[in-house]
């Protein structure tokens, strides 16, 4: 099958096991590299679960009774759980000059205007990946992986999420105090839901047509320096 230059796709997953949703995860990004799928935005919400990225574990100290999962992302370890909104874009990078850093800087965009439509005003802070409120309260991680120059992996956004949980610890390597959500930021509860049409949007007015083919490389590329 030809590679899929114009299209993009979503497939909502609801909640689902980290581990389950990882398996399948890897298997999409093999399959868009036999170009058997277009580009994929995976929407799904996890039960409590630990990703450690590429430059995690040494010194970390993670809380106990969550399951923990060592992933090939860039970024060091993050918290994933109910309220949390989790974005796994499918995306091939031939198609995009094979340019990592805007690539992650398109993800970042993303949230943002979804953000927007929730009247959240927010942005990317200098030196650290994610989106930020008044650049000191962080409400998206992005860590991603890129092999044979197909990204997947993808940004966590806090909706309604406890946020308890990340005071337990460092997330992306940062105090945990940091972290905050929709629901925060607004002052009334949030659910997860109000979040999914703005993302979809966002979703297919960045990534609805590719920005340039640059051919079919097969050289697998090391986890981007995306913090999560």
């Amino acid at each position: 099958m030809s590679p899929v230059e114009s299209v993009v796709d979503h497939r909502e997953w609801g909640r689902r096991e980290y581990a389950d949703a990882l398996a399948e995860m890897r298997s999409m990004r093999a399959a868009r590299r036999r170009g058997e799928i277009p580009d994929t935005l995976i929407l799904v919400e996890h039960p409590p679960v630990i990703t450690v990225g590429v430059q995690g574990r040494e010194g970390d100290v993670l809380p106990e009774g969550i399951p923990v999962f060592d992933v090939e992302r860039g970024g060091k370890s993050t918290y994933h759980g109910p309220g949390q909104l989790v974005g796994y874009p499918i995306v091939d990078l031939n198609e995009r000059r094979r340019d990592v850093r805007r690539y992650v800087g398109d993800l970042e965009e993303l949230v943002i205007r979804a953000l927007a439509e929730q009247s959240l005003t927010a942005a990317r802070r200098e030196g650290q990946r994610g989106v930020w409120v008044d650049g000191r309260r962080k409400i998206a991680s992005v860590g991603i992986a890129v092999e044979e120059w197909v990204a997947f992996h993808g940004f966590a956004l806090n909706v309604d999420t406890d946020l308890s949980v990340f005071r337990s610890f460092h997330p992306c390597g940062l105090p945990g105090e940091v972290m905050t959500s929709v629901s925060r930021e607004r002052g009334v509860r949030v659910p997860i839901e109000d979040l999914r049409e703005p993302i979809l949007r966002a979703w297919q007015g960045i990534f609805g047509a590719p920005t340039g083919v640059v051919g079919s490389g097969a050289a697998v590329q090391p986890a981007a320096p995306a913090s999560p």
